[in-house]
Formats: structure tokens, C-alpha cells, sequence
């Protein structure tokens, strides 16, 4: 995309949720911001640290976290984000007013892009008198989900009572309880009340609201969020059609799986991937790998280190499902995805349905056997299957009869073929929004615009 003029306030200081589905989104977006004119510093903890070395054109700088490996765990994210909201306050402010201390007119802070979830960095940003904009890296959609959560009246937000009334209603009315992300442990239940309270205030507080979405995805959840917060909203996705890509997995990519996706026919592979963080256990590793091999699909699986709970996962796939699969299945710590999910030869994507694995499949017009495991997972599943209608749900146990039945129904039976119909539908109007005078490229330059005019003089 063209550069944008210089001019006085250049720099971003974008501050990093420190795990890869929210690390990547950010990376990106910084990436196409640098290719518009602008100097870009990354703040992050030094928990999960991203590599320098494969931005040099980013200056990185780490702040203390207190936190180690052994301390987070998918089972306490509430946990790891109420951590990282008190520990990095003040590392954060004292970076900041370094960075001001040394600044010269010409390489001014316009603002500070923070993860929603980071919501401490508009504290700083007003405490330093600075412009904050929150990026949410999940669907427009959660915005709304935390109004459903009790005692929301007493804090003063909308509740979601409030919000079934309304006559304009979002696509993914009535929400069902396993649809929201929360548990029933009454300790996460509190600190998802105090995360709902402090990501609304940030919102409120912020100069813009950068939503990790598109707008015909969530044209009536984007609306109501307007009639919610009076602060300026920009869709900004998808980042990897806007600008190079960029390479920041925190984990090592096998490209090996893509010669073996270039001796499979079209449309024939399944690729299978539950995203950084899921687990599952033995049992259910089983399951899957026999569901696998008995539907006679090809299939791409990635099977990271981590995705069995205590185990070596290699170690516990037997010698007689390699026997079965052969040439079949290819199988690999890490896959390369947005590659993977732009090659001919794939046709369906079993995932997880977090949200950047969401987007990326609908801009490639690949359909989605799903199975959510946390968080905003289970609301992109009705995204997916409901609203869109381009994938399908693989609900209760996992069980091989089940994987088999329903990775035949994705990708070789006739309602498998609809969805794909459907998401080939969803990807030229993708492909659409992204072209000069379509709706993302048009946010991406007003949101340009809106950063240079935050501290001009």
C-alpha cells in the first residue's frame, strides 16, 4: 500500500498481548502502518517474546511481566490477563516517557495501539497525556458477549436484556451460556467481571477502536457496538491481504507439508490444526487419528508439542495407523498456515475456530469442520455454522465414528460441497473489500489518517 507524506508525529508504539493469536494480528497491522509512512516500536512482556530478528524494520522493546512459562496455562487466561494488567503498568509508563524524553519533532509518538486485552496501556496513554487506540483481535461480536455477564447493570453497562429488546439485534441472537466465554468457577467469574468493566473503559477512553473484522461479516454487531461506545470504529481485516506477509510464529513452521499438498489432487486435503494453545488428551488423540484414517481422506494434521496433556504426542500414535494412512497423512509439529489454507489441494479446515483461523479460512473460501475448545471459540463456531453457514460442528466427545462421518460430510458429500459454495462466495467478497475503494481498504486509509492527526501541530 502507498506510503502516506511525511509528517510530524510518525511513530506508533503498538504494546503486544503475548500470546500468537493476538501477537500475529498485531505484527500484522503494524506491518502495513510502517508501509504507510510510519515508525514503529514494539512494547512487549518478555513472557513469550517475538524474534527481532525477523521485523529488523520494528525497534522491539521488552518490559518486566513477572511472569514465567510454568505460571500461565490455557486453564487460567483470565488468570494471566489480570497479571499482566497489574505487572506491566508501570514498566509500561516508564518505557513511554523514556521514548517522549528522546523524541524530536520528527519522530513524534502519535499513539499508542494496544491488545484490548492490555487495557492498562490506555491508563498509561492518558496518564502521559497520549492518544490510546484498543485493537480487538477477536470478533466485533465479543464486544456484545460481555454484556451478558450478571451483576452488569450494577457496573453500569448495557445487559443483555437490554440488548434482546432492541429491535435491531445481532446475527447471533439469542446466545447460548456455552457460547459465551466464561466458567462456572465463581474466581474466573470475578476476574471476568473485572475484565469486562476495564475493557469497556478502555474503549470509552480510547481515541478509536480497532476491530480484527470485516463488514459484511458483522454489519448489525458492529452497529449496535456504534450505539454502545461513542469512539470510532475501524475494520481493519484481513491485515494479510493489505501487506506482505509477515513471518511471527512463536513456533518453528514445517514447509516440508507443502510439497506433499502439491502431489495431492484438488480440494482433497482436510487440514487439521487446533490452533497454540487447545489440548486434548490420549484418548482423544486416538480418536482423532482413527477418524482420520477411516474417512480415506489425505489429510494435513498438525500435532504440536503441548497438544497432548503430558505426553509426547508422536510416541502415542500407533504403527498400525501409520500403516493404515501412509502416504495418506502428512503430520507435522507446525504448519505454515495461511500457505496451507491458499493451496489447491486443500478443502476443508478442521480447526478450532479461534478467530484468526476463522478469517483466514473464509478469505481463502475454505469451509470448516469445527471444534472449539475456550474463550470467543464456541461464538465463532455460530459465526460459522449458522450465520454464514459455511462449516459444521463437531459437538459432544470426540469419537472416531463421529470424525469420520463428519470429515466425509465436509469434504466429499453434497452438503459439504454447499458450504463451499458458500465460502468461495465469502472469499470474492473478501477479495473485494480489499481492492482500492473497497470497505477494508478504505478503513485502512482512514485509520492512517486518524494516527496522523492525533498529535499534529
Amino acid at each position: 500500500m502507498e506510503k502516506h507524506r511525511e509528517q510530524k508525529g510518525s511513530r506508533l508504539v503498538f504494546v503486544l498481548y503475548p500470546f500468537q493469536g493476538h501477537i500475529n494480528p498485531m505484527l500484522q497491522l503494524a506491518t502495513i502502518m510502517y508501509s504507510k509512512g510510519f515508525s514503529i516500536t514494539i512494547v512487549h512482556p518478555q513472557f513469550n517474546s517475538p524474534d527481532p530478528s525477523k521485523h529488523p524494520q520494528f525497534t522491539f522493546t521488552p518490559i518486566a511481566d513477572d511472569l514465567s512459562q510454568g505460571k500461565v496455562s490455557p486453564a487460567d487466561l483470565f488468570g494471566a490477563i489480570s497479571a499482566l494488567n497489574k505487572n506491566c503498568e508501570e514498566p509500561l509508563k516508564e518505557c513511554i516517557q523514556k521514548m517522549l524524553k528522546a523524541e524530536d519533532t520528527h519522530d513524534r509518538i502519535s499513539c499508542i495501539i494496544y491488545d484490548g486485552l492490555m487495557y492498562f496501556a490506555q491508563s498509561v496513554a492518558d496518564h502521559l497525556k497520549l492518544p490510546g487506540m484498543s485493537v480487538r483481535t477477536s470478533a466485533a461480536a465479543t464486544v456484545l458477549a460481555f454484556a451478558v455477564f450478571r451483576r452488569g447493570d450494577e457496573q453500569g453497562y448495557i445487559s443483555f436484556l437490554d440488548l434482546m429488546s432492541k429491535d435491531q439485534v445481532t446475527e447471533l441472537q439469542p446466545l447460548r451460556l456455552k457460547d459465551l466465554p466464561i466458567l462456572r468457577n465463581q474466581d474466573v467469574a470475578d476476574l471476568v467481571l473485572e475484565l469486562r468493566a476495564n475493557l469497556s473503559d478502555s474503549v470509552k477512553k480510547s481515541s478509536a477502536l480497532i476491530v480484527n473484522t470485516m463488514d459484511f461479516l458483522e454489519q448489525n454487531a458492529l452497529k449496535q457496538i456504534q450505539g454502545l461506545f461513542p469512539t470510532p470504529i475501524f475494520t481493519v481485516r484481513p491485515f494479510h491481504k493489505l501487506a506482505p506477509i509477515i513471518f511471527s510464529s512463536l513456533l518453528k513452521e514445517d514447509t516440508n507439508c507443502i510439497s506433499w499438498l502439491d502431489r495431492q489432487a484438488p480440494k482433497s486435503v482436510i487440514y487439521v490444526s487446533f490452533g497454540s494453545l487447545a489440548s486434548i488428551d490420549e484418548k482423544e488423540l486416538l480418536e482423532t487419528a482413527w477418524g482420520l484414517a477411516n474417512s480415506d481422506q489425505p489429510f494435513l494434521w498438525v500435532v504440536r508439542p503441548g497438544l497432548v496433556r503430558g505426553s509426547k504426542c508422536a510416541e502415542l500414535l500407533p504403527k498400525s495407523f501409520e500403516e493404515r494412512v501412509g502416504e495418506r497423512g502428512c503430520i507435522v509439529e507446525w504448519a505454515p498456515q495461511l500457505e496451507v489454507l491458499a493451496h489447491g489441494a486443500v478443502g476443508g479446515f478442521w480447526s478450532h475456530c479461534g478467530w484468526n483461523s476463522t478469517l483466514e479460512s473464509i478469505c481463502e473460501g475454505v469451509p470448516m469442520l469445527c471444534r472449539p475448545f475456550f474463550g470467543d471459540q464456541n461464538l465463532n463456531v455460530r459465526y460459522v455454522c449458522d450465520v454464514w453457514k459455511v462449516g459444521l460442528e463437531l459437538e459432544n466427545e470426540l469419537e472416531r465414528g463421529n470424525i469420520e462421518k463428519a470429515v466425509r460430510t465436509l469434504m466429499v458429500n453434497t452438503e459439504g460441497e454447499e458450504m463451499r459454495k458458500r465460502a468461495m462466495h465469502l472469499k470474492e467478497k473478501v477479495n473485494l473489500s480489499v481492492r482500492e475503494g473497497g470497505s477494508c481498504y478504505n478503513s485502512m486509509n482512514e485509520l492512517a489518517d486518524q494516527m496522523l492527526s492525533l498529535r499534529s501541530e
